[in-house]
């Protein structure tokens, strides 16, 4: 399997990373020999229809910042026109996450599709603004489109409800669904302020030097919106969304809580078609009331009452894990059809 990646950062490095580790695995057990042939970062690519060495792929990035440096001859090209005319199975796009309009991970993606190439991908942004219209364009070319890290990182949440709960029918489900926003509330719980907690999250890495997409809702938002499209065949975007944050949230709030036997948790849920993300008292019993970078969703079903996965919601290896998942899957597709 010929592997086409967009974007090197944490998420690319680590998946990388597995590649390296887990090839011996790959090819016993899924009869898989994935290599890249095309690598895109921010300031250059290199591209190597043979395949790119992985383990010099990772050093150069680390020790000169750009893949671009792989080959110093290699002339540098436009990365949609990588897209379309390097030979490959599939495309990564792991670029950062741009929730107004979705670029530019969105036109590598529909870039991808028009030119019969399969995509994974672990970007938000494409997904929360044009979520049916990429799932008509994969139809329309016939290929595959998997976006399992989406949400809940290298938790399978989409995997569970669209697999796990065949035969029943999902109501409705609410959770907590940003690592991030859940480490803040919980570290108030430890009697921290707003600030104090956040600059904690920040020093340990799970919250970024401008925080708005987490502490405002807007992740949780986003994650939302691919829930419900994918899982309830729901048409929706961020604007459908009613959303509040969790920068209004005091001490005072999460002690009065927790005399009620409650816990303020951000909760994203679907309800009635209303989609709502909003700090909420959660009972200490019920099972999405998790602490730390945890994430947590109950699925409340037509037949079979409710159902909770939990799990781990963030963090480079894991959400790379999620990014092999699918490609193991696409390559299982591939060979039975």
């Amino acid at each position: 399997m010929r592997i086409i990646v967009i974007g090197f950062g944490v998420i690319g490095q680590n998946f990388t990373k597995l590649l390296l580790s887990k090839s011996v695995d790959l090819y016993n057990q899924y009869g898989m020999k994935p290599r890249i042939v095309a690598c895109v970062d921010s300031k250059g690519s290199v591209i190597n229809q043979s395949g790119i060495d992985l383990k010099k792929l990772l050093d150069i990035k680390k020790n000169r910042q750009t893949v671009g440096e792989y080959n110093l001859h290699q002339t540098q090209q436009d990365v949609l026109q990588i897209i379309e005319s390097v030979d490959a199975e599939v495309v990564l796009e792991l670029t950062p996450t741009n929730l107004e309009n979705g670029e530019p991970g969105l036109s590598h993606i529909i870039t991808a599709m028009k030119s019969g190439k399969n995509v994974i991908t672990v970007n938000k942004g494409p997904l929360s603004v044009a979520f049916p219209s990429l799932i008509e364009l994969a139809k329309f070319n016939g290929i595959f489109f998997r976006f399992s890290g989406t949400v809940g990182g290298g938790t399978p949440i989409l995997e569970f409800a669209k697999r796990c709960l065949k035969g029943d029918r999902i109501v409705s489900f609410r959770g907590i669904l940003n690592g991030t926003t859940n480490y803040i509330l919980s570290k108030m719980e430890e009697r921290l302020s707003f600030t104090e907690a956040l600059k904690d999250a920040q020093i340990r890495g799970y919250a970024e030097t401008a925080p708005a997409l987490d502490i405002e809702g807007l992740d949780a938002a986003a994650k939302l919106v691919i829930m419900s499209n994918w899982l309830m065949d729901m048409k929706v975007t961020l604007e459908d969304v009613e959303r509040i944050g969790i920068s209004k949230v005091t001490t005072n709030d999460v002690i009065d809580s927790e005399k009620r036997g409650n816990s303020i948790k951000l909760i994203a849920s679907c309800e009635n078609k209303n989609l709502i993300v909003k700090p909420l008292e959660v009972s200490k019993l019920d099972p999405i009331c998790v602490n730390g970078t945890l994430n947590a969703v109950t699925f409340s079903l037509e037949y079979s009452g409710e159902q909770t996965i939990i799990g781990r919601g963030a963090g480079g290896i894991e959400t790379a894990s999620a990014v092999l998942r699918d490609m193991i899957e696409i390559r299982e597709n591939i060979v039975t059809v």
